[in-house]
């Protein structure tokens, strides 16, 4: 067994469910989860999944814990959070090296999750002491009216594979300084790194006699997350995975008029205009396609050239590429780890099949590595003739297509001629340029970016995008409304009793 998965109680066999910090539940009549290493293919431990009985108990532990932990003024709540973010700092590297280790990122990458895990929690510290409403001026005299934002319940959150921890850490933290308790189901393919997690989060809560605010449901397959979907007793779903699971996501926690934040695929695309700087652009697009395989949702897919510069930005791209060193994550020096699994290769073949029979030029990479390990592949460039159906699709894979355009109106509509909307990005050292890319006729995207790649994103800002990446947002700015309820008040502070608009009733 891997020396750092002891540092981080993990074992051979660990249970995955958990209702607080001393309810870790061994469930026989769940299934078993086998973590397998991209990397070799070979398993690295097993997880006992819930079952029927140990998710009634959770959810019952977390609607229970939830009373409590509203009460508990928020500042009070954030002092915790930032707890649990100086817990995660002393584990960051054996954490970041199992993200590494189970999703096969680099070991760069890994830890730098684990960054974005303490730097959540040190936001939410600050947002604890400020949970805003407003105060509005009446129409009545004597009256005065005002907003304010009340917890919401328990919390479901479901999670992919790619970011095991972010995701999780973005609505627990935020969650839970809102007053809410939280039920995690991480995905099948990495339920270690969600135990390790949860190991972290319950010795803090233990510190502070606290249980049932963060729980674990580890699930194989759908039907885990069915049952959160569709249970009354979660106000609020926050899903992050496939656009089509996410409508189905979103259809059934509607039906029972819940709440859902939903953070599904991307498309994302760079436009690099004729005063681009190359050597910028060339550092952002490789990182953007090829870092964490290119099976980040905010991977760069689509690179949207002016015609003048297409040729030179290709060549640079192709000997760039060239130079990444493929192999073992958590080998000093790799850039780039394995696909997550043998399916995922085979669909990333079925494309670049696809797409040169539809015209388009494959001019690097696209290559199984059979060599270093069943799962790795070389990064792939493709030239586009036109933004193809294939395009237009989101696969998630290591692939940058290259289209060329020769005004800035044809380079939108190809940019925003996707059925995702979540990242974007320009390069231009033209102002009238990146303002109109910035502007309501420009980027149809959550997220907008100029002279920086689709790929990683600031803690301080909202998360998230439009049309089928779902509309949710996480994370910064005010996404912390998302969990919470507003609620309206009017005091009326004199003798008199008027009616709004004016209206008199009975006098």
């Amino acid at each position: 067994m891997h020396k750092l998965l002891k540092e981080l109680g993990i074992t051979e066999t660990n249970d995955g469910t958990c209702s607080g910090s001393d309810g870790w539940v061994n469930d026989s009549s769940g299934p078993t989860v086998v973590s397998i290493n991209p990397t070799d293919g070979q398993p690295i431990a097993s997880v006992q999944a819930a079952g029927n009985n140990s998710y009634e108990r959770v959810v019952e532990q977390a609607t229970s814990a939830f009373e409590r932990w509203s009460d508990l003024p928020a500042p009070n709540r954030g002092q915790i959070v930032r707890d649990i973010g100086n817990a995660l700092r002393q584990k960051i590297e054996p954490l970041g090296e199992l993200i590494a280790l189970e999703v096969g990122k680099i070991r760069v990458e890994g830890i730098g999750e684990v960054q974005e895990m303490i730097d959540i929690c040190d936001f939410a510290v600050g947002l604890s002491r400020q949970l805003y409403g407003r105060t509005m001026h009446s129409e009545r005299p004597g009256h005065r009216m005002y907003e304010q934002w009340h917890p919401l319940g328990p919390i479901g959150v479901i999670t992919a594979f790619n970011f095991p921890g972010a995701p999780w850490a973005w609505n627990a933290a935020i969650a839970a300084i809102c007053g809410n308790t939280v039920v995690w189901k991480p995905s099948e393919i990495t339920p270690l790194t969600a135990v390790a997690v949860q190991h972290i989060t319950n010795m803090v809560m233990s510190d502070n006699n606290i249980s049932g605010v963060f729980n674990l449901l580890v699930g194989n397959g759908p039907n885990i997350g069915k049952r959160m979907v569709n249970d009354k007793r979660f106000p609020l779903i926050s899903f992050t995975g496939s656009v089509s699971t996410g409508r189905q996501v979103g259809k059934q926690v509607a039906a029972r008029l819940g709440r859902s934040i939903l953070e599904l695929g991307g498309n994302n695309g760079i436009v690099v205009a004729p005063d681009a700087d190359l050597d910028l652009t060339v550092r952002a697009v490789v990182f953007g396609a090829v870092g964490t395989s290119g099976q980040r949702c905010t991977s760069t897919r689509r690179l949207i050239v002016h015609h003048s510069v297409a040729d030179k930005l290709t060549e640079r791209l192709i000997s760039t590429y060239s130079q990444i060193r493929i192999g073992d994550p958590l080998r000093d020096g790799t850039l780039m780890g394995p696909l997550i699994h043998v399916q995922a290769v085979e669909e990333m073949m079925t494309a670049l099949q696809t797409a040169c029979a539809s015209g388009g030029q494959l001019v690097y990479g696209g290559e199984r590595l059979p060599g270093i390990g069943p799962h790795f592949v070389q990064p792939a460039i493709v030239r586009m003739p036109k933004q193809s159906t294939l395009v237009c699709e989101e696969t998630f894979a290591p692939i940058l297509y290259i289209m060329e355009y020769d005004e800035m109106t044809e380079a939108l509509a190809i940019h925003n001629a996707v059925p995702q909307g979540l990242s974007s990005a320009i390069f231009t050292c033209n102002l009238n340029t990146a303002e109109h890319f910035l502007s309501g006729r420009g980027s149809d995207c959550g997220i907008a970016n100029v002279n920086i790649g689709t790929s990683g994103a600031e803690i301080g800002g909202a998360f998230g995008g439009e049309k089928d990446t779902g509309g949710g947002r996480e994370a910064g700015s005010d996404a912390w409304k998302g969990y919470m309820r507003r609620q309206t008040t009017t005091i009326n502070w004199s003798n008199e009793l008027p009616l709004a608009q004016g209206i008199k009733f009975g006098d």
